[in-house]
């Protein structure tokens, strides 16, 4: 019975995961899109960067190997994406329910609303191009626990950049900066999230490289030192660092 009831949990855990995945990116697309506003209001402002910061420090808190390693204990490696992808769904959904809409500071129109409005389309086809060359199924958990579902062993993931892998380390984390920045309507809130959320994408990066080097070791060194974190940035820990380089 016992066994029974651990498959039965494991299956509604993964399956609910994903459902919540995918209302979780509706609902981002339709946030970010934008649109409302209001009168600003000091207390809504703080709230706003209060919920955006707290999305910041859940996303990357569970993924510090000293958290996973502790987390380890109780959840089993095969479930541990799927509560990754969770709490950082929950955080999300805080983040739209609690968030307080500002007034606008500028809009475009016309011809340039349009082309801002397409280049919003086009960071999500590039979100997900990036996100398919690491296998999306890591991201979300799905990958691990569909291997535990059809009881076979964890699939190993190997470390293979291709596509725009070889040209800059982060292009999930530059897909999603184009979300937020191209967008026709300013709202103050909106500055407010970009500012905030452009900040953690950058740490965010530098603990992903962080998070790797611990992993992968000298694999992922001699690709810190071929590959900047970023177009055209060829200095600072996102640049290329040097085999030799203290980093870290």
């Amino acid at each position: 019975m016992r066994r029974i009831a651990d498959r039965t949990l494991g299956t509604l855990f993964g399956l609910g995961t994903h459902v919540l995945f995918a209302c979780t990116v509706w609902s981002l697309f339709w946030f970010l899109k934008g649109g409302r506003s209001s009168p600003a209001h000091p207390d809504g402002l703080w709230l706003d960067v209060l919920l955006a910061g707290q999305f910041a420090l859940w996303h990357s808190g569970l993924l510090l190997p000293s958290v996973r390693r502790r987390l380890g204990a109780y959840v089993r490696d095969a479930f541990y994406g799927c509560l990754f992808c969770t709490v950082t769904c929950a955080s999300l959904l805080l983040v739209f329910a609690g968030w307080e809409p500002g007034p606008v500071l500028f809009r475009l129109e016309g011809g340039a609303a349009t082309a801002i409005q397409g280049m919003f389309y086009l960071s999500w086809v590039a979100l997900f191009y990036s996100l398919s060359l690491t296998g999306l199924g890591y991201q979300t958990g799905w990958t691990p626990w569909w291997a535990w579902f059809r009881g076979r062993k964890l699939p190993p993931r190997r470390f293979q950049p291709r596509g725009a892998y070889r040209w800059m380390r982060h292009p999930v984390y530059l897909s999603f900066l184009g979300l937020l920045w191209f967008t026709p309507v300013y709202t103050l809130d909106r500055l407010l999230l970009n500012l905030v959320w452009t900040a953690y994408i950058f740490v965010g990066s530098w603990l992903k490289d962080r998070r790797l080097l611990f992993y992968l070791g000298s694999t992922y060194r001699e690709y810190l030192a071929r590959v900047p974190g970023y177009p055209l940035l060829g200095w600072g820990p996102l640049g290329r660092i040097p085999r030799e380089a203290p980093w870290g």
